[in-house]
């Protein structure tokens, strides 16, 4: 049991090395609010049992070979972070980068003491790795691993399973080892071999620039490596293979339900809504069980609707007493009118009868749809599963299919009707007016027509067409200026304002003259006086008489209003884009950048900024400017990135590993 767990201690340790150092984007300037935040957050929440863990390992297996374990100084030399930027294992094209501020504190001898750390987990992990791996591609050693144990390489397993197959001198053959690379070298600080190079001329060399490169690349491949191991572990563990198929999780309490009736490809077992999350047989049977007679009744009311309008409706009569013939029940829902008493009876008579004459308790064949019916059913056994799993399909699509007869029925009148028929909608009265247009048709999400009054929808129309035309003026006024040039001369020859001194956009607000304004509102006032707007006047559907917006002829004219009604609504959303533009960057057509308020510019320097989009935040996480919430969140979303990292390669890995066996 020792054994077993000193084994396990080792696979955590190349596990956990993982959280050491990963390296993917350049570190970029904080504000130093967010700095300080961030600095607090991570000595509060920094992952550093891990590494505190593997450093009583290693104390440990010094300890057995009577060397002094590493001890970081009591008073860490204290440096800015740049000085870790040239480091062994930053690479292109993420360069230095380190999340979850690690190296906060400007330590070398912390830096050092994890660089050793994570190499060393990089090592275990890739040795590891090439356990899984080769035993799989070339198979075993011939002959014993343990002659006195008649122990065979072929004996062990791959994967975890060899655990407990390795004998006892097989483990202490690898303490050993690790014991020999702790002591066989002087590991502390500023040796060669505190940086990885323990003078094998396999990972190092004696040209610095190569023995770089070397190392270099052992440290890239031994972060690979902690993030295979891993991988391979889960799989191993659920699967009972670093290769398995996912489908050996038996585990899973899913799993109990794949086989069953009405699992069909190309989906396979699928239960979005998770009722089956609890793995319980009698809910799953239960559940089954109501969905067979669901589906059933629907099928029969699917057929109920369909077949009377393609093959017609029986001849004679359905009550001769009553007098009532099959030709006088109307299709769909209008028929419940029309059944008589008698009718429903029988109904409900067939109904008690499919209940009550089959034993349908748990494990019976009723139980699983199976009444016997040689029509549904058969005698040969994979006959009648391959019969009851089409019914149980047929029957969800006529859940499906009844459901939508149902609605457009009671809207239309018809299961076939036409949606033009349902006439009871408040949006029907509005369909044909101005303004209507394809490919949208009339639309009003808001619901402002829902209330069908159509003085209130007129009103509404007529407030839009000045709206527009307003619109229309205000964003030509912003755009021919900046296209044309201004006019020349005075604007106000008295108070020496000439066209060239008023700025285009808001700016000119504060340039235009009272008498200038007045202009402005006696022409609108004559717009408003000059015409009779009440309702069903032209003026009220827009038409004031100017030839250039109207015609004589009334199509043309309303093609014309129709053109006017879509620019104007445009021109809307036009002018409220430039007055947010003018107002934040100073121009209509200015940069965005020039918006300097925002409480969003505070972060567009943090880590995660990256050309071409910048800084982006689409839902306003960061609108209340807080730098304590935006490192709250940043600290969540690396963690979250690496649990994908992870996940990501456990895929890769698996389906590399696929694609080579299938080649």
């Amino acid at each position: 049991m020792a054994s077993k767990t000193r084994a396990a201690a080792l696979a955590g340790a190349a596990a956990l090395g993982g959280a050491a150092f990963v390296a993917p984007v350049a570190p970029t300037t904080t504000t130093p609010a967010l700095r300080a935040t961030a600095g607090k957050a991570t000595a509060a929440t920094s992952p550093s049992e891990a590494p505190k863990a593997l450093a009583v390992a290693g104390a440990a297996l010094a300890a057995l070979a009577g060397r002094k374990a590493f001890v970081p100084s009591a008073k860490p030399h204290m440096v800015a972070l740049s000085a870790f930027e040239n480091e062994l294992g930053v690479q292109a094209p993420v360069g230095f980068w380190d999340p979850a501020g690690f190296t906060a504190d400007g330590s070398t001898e912390n830096f050092a003491r994890r660089r050793q750390t994570e190499l060393k987990h990089g090592r275990i992990s890739m040795l590891a790795t090439m356990g899984y791996i080769t035993p799989e591609i070339t198979g075993k050693f011939p002959g014993y691993l343990s002659p006195s144990a008649g122990l065979k390489f072929a004996d062990v397993p791959n994967g975890l399973a060899a655990i407990s197959k390795v004998p006892a001198a097989g483990w202490g053959q690898i303490l050993a080892y690790m014991a020999f690379c702790e002591v066989s070298q002087d590991q502390s600080a500023g040796t060669p071999a505190a940086a990885g190079d323990f003078g094998f001329k396999v990972l190092t060399a004696s040209d610095p620039e190569a023995k770089k490169t070397k190392l270099a690349a052992e440290l890239a491949n031994g972060r690979l490596a902690m993030m295979a191991i891993i991988g391979m572990f889960f799989q191993d563990g659920l699967t009972g293979s670093a290769w398995g198929d996912w489908a050996n999780y038996t585990a899973s309490p899913l799993r109990a339900f794949e086989n069953e009736l009405g699992v069909q490809a190309p989906v396979g077992f699928w239960d979005p809504a998770g009722f089956t999350a609890d793995g319980s047989t009698e809910n799953f049977a239960r559940r089954r069980q109501t969905e067979l007679k669901h589906g059933r009744i629907s099928m029969l009311a699917t057929m109920g609707y369909i077949t009377p309008e393609i093959t017609g409706k029986f001849p004679g009569y359905l009550s001769p007493s009553a007098g009532l013939k099959f030709a006088d029940v109307p299709n769909g829902l209008a028929a419940i009118s029309k059944v008589p008493a008698a009718g429903w009876g029988q109904i409900l008579a067939y109904m008690a009868f499919c209940e009550v004459s089959q034993d349908q308790s748990a494990g019976t064949p009723a139980a699983a749809g199976d009444f016997g019916f040689k029509v549904l059913t058969a005698s040969d056994p994979e006959a009648k599963k391959t019969k009851l799993a089409a019914e149980l399909a047929n029957g969800r699509l006529a859940m499906m299919a009844i459901i939508g007869m149902f609605f457009q029925d009671g809207l239309t009148g018809s299961a076939w009707g036409d949606w033009a028929n349902y006439t009871a909608s408040p949006l029907r009265a509005f369909e044909n007016e101005l303004g209507v247009q394809a490919p949208v048709g009339f639309w009003d999400p808001a619901g402002f027509t829902a209330d069908g009054s159509t003085e209130n929808f007129a009103r509404r129309r007529q407030t839009e067409l000045k709206h527009g035309r307003i619109s229309m003026l205000a964003t030509m006024g912003y755009i021919t200026p900046e296209i044309t040039g201004k006019f020349p001369g005075y604007l106000s020859p008295s108070a020496g304002l000439k066209f060239a001194d008023v700025p285009n956009g808001l700016a000119a607000i504060s340039k235009v003259p009272a008498a200038g304004w007045g202009q402005i509102l006696a022409y609108m006032a004559f717009c408003e006086v000059s015409q009779d707007q009440s309702a069903g006047t032209p003026a009220a559907a827009g038409d004031f008489g100017f030839k250039v917006l109207t015609a004589s002829d009334p199509e043309a004219k309303k093609t014309k209003l129709a053109a006017e009604l879509a620019n104007g609504r445009l021109a809307m959303m036009a002018i409220i884009g430039m007055f947010f533009q003018d107002g934040l960057t100073g121009s209509a057509w200015g940069d965005w950048a020039n918006y300097t308020a925002s409480p969003l510019r505070a972060f567009e320097n943090e880590l995660g900024v990256q050309a071409p989009v910048g800084f982006w935040d689409p839902a306003g996480f960061t609108a209340d400017g807080s730098t304590e919430n935006f490192a709250r969140r940043r600290q969540t979303e690396l963690k979250h990135g690496r649990i994908s990292m992870l996940a990501t390669m456990g895929y890769i890995l698996l389906r590399s590993r696929e694609n080579s066996r299938a080649i």
